[in-house]
C-alpha cells in the first residue's frame, strides 16, 4: 500500500495540473473551485486539504504552466538544424494547434490580459515565464541588441497568437501567416 503523503502529493500534482489547463481554456476569473476539483475527480471539500486558498493554487498552476513536457518551444528548438532555430520557435507558437489548444498553450497568451488588469498571484509567475522565452529567443539572436530583439519578437508572437483567437476561420489563418512572415523578415534580416 502507498504511502498517503505519495497519494496526497499525487492529489495536489493532479489539481494542479487541472487547474493550469483550465485556466488557461477559460480564464482564472470562470473556473470556480467546486468544478476545478470535479474535473480533477476530487470533492469541493478537500481543496484546503491542498491548498489555502484559490489565490495559492492560481500561482502554482500558472508556474506549472511553464513546465509541461511536450509543447516545449526551447526542446524543438534545440532540436532543430542549426540557424532554423528560431523559424522552429514561430512555427510552432504560430501554429493552429497552439491557437485552438490554449489549454496546453502558452499561459502568457492565455492569461495575460487578465492578470495583466488586476492584482493576481499568476502576475510573477507569468512575467517569469515571458522573460524565459525572451531569453530563449534571445539565445538565436545575433547582435547586440539581442535581448531587446527578442522582447519585441515575443510580443509580435504573443499578440499575433491572442489575435488569432480573436478572429474568425479565414481572418484567424490570416493572422497567423501575417505575424509568421513579419517574423521570418525579421530573422532573414539579421543574417
Amino acid at each position: 500500500m502507498r504511502n498517503s503523503r505519495e497519494v496526497t502529493a499525487e492529489n495536489r500534482e493532479r489539481i494542479v495540473a487541472v487547474a493550469a489547463r483550465l485556466f488557461r481554456e477559460r480564464g482564472i476569473a470562470a473556473v470556480g473551485v467546486a468544478e476545478l476539483m470535479e474535473a480533477a475527480g476530487m470533492t469541493h471539500g478537500g481543496f484546503y486539504k491542498h491548498f489555502e486558498s484559490k489565490d495559492a493554487l492560481i500561482d502554482e498552476a500558472c508556474r506549472h504552466s511553464f513546465t509541461e513536457p511536450g509543447g516545449s518551444l526551447r526542446a524543438a528548438a534545440e532540436a532543430a538544424s542549426e540557424g532554423e532555430e528560431l523559424r522552429t520557435i514561430v512555427d510552432r507558437y504560430l501554429s493552429r494547434r497552439h491557437r485552438d489548444n490554449p489549454g496546453s498553450g502558452c499561459a502568457v497568451a492565455a492569461l495575460g490580459g487578465e492578470v495583466a488588469n488586476r492584482e493576481s498571484p499568476a502576475r510573477e509567475a507569468l512575467a517569469a515565464g515571458r522573460e524565459r522565452l525572451v531569453s530563449l529567443v534571445a539565445r538565436y539572436m545575433k547582435g547586440a541588441d539581442a535581448k531587446e530583439r527578442a522582447t519585441a519578437f515575443v510580443a509580435t508572437m504573443v499578440g499575433a497568437l491572442i489575435t488569432s483567437r480573436l478572429a474568425d476561420g479565414a481572418s484567424s489563418d490570416a493572422v497567423l501567416r501575417a505575424a509568421k512572415r513579419e517574423l521570418y523578415q525579421r530573422i532573414e534580416e539579421q543574417g
